[in-house]
């Protein structure tokens, strides 16, 4: 047995979780949106509707966004997002170790 459970940052309504932030994750390897959402499995709207949702709530740009032309396109992270995904990252990590002692806590060996 383990313990599951899912964390997200709401401001209003959800601003940010583990959906938006795998597209982040996704977009730092393959340099685009178009492609993150390849990799993922999800659609390229689902994609960008989640980010634009997750920058509106925010309050800020997580990715630049190039449109294509003869060099291509591609999106990169802004540094306002590489930082909060640092934080995001260290957050998590903080509440899956609070969880762990917790659980093992009352449910461990």
């Amino acid at each position: 047995m383990r313990v599951a459970y899912k964390v997200w940052l709401d401001n209003d309504g959800k601003a940010f979780g583990e959906g938006p932030y795998a597209v982040l994750r996704q977009i730092e390897k393959a340099g685009s949106l178009h492609q993150a959402a390849i990799d993922l499995h999800i659609s390229y709207r689902k994609a960008w509707v989640m980010l634009q949702n997750a920058e509106k709530k925010l309050g800020f740009t997580l990715i630049d966004r190039k449109v294509g032309g003869i060099s291509g396109g591609g999106s990169q992270i802004t540094p306002s997002g590489e930082e909060f995904m640092k934080n995001y990252e260290k957050f998590r990590k903080d509440i899956e170790d609070v969880l762990e002692k917790t659980y093992q806590k009352h449910f461990g060996p």
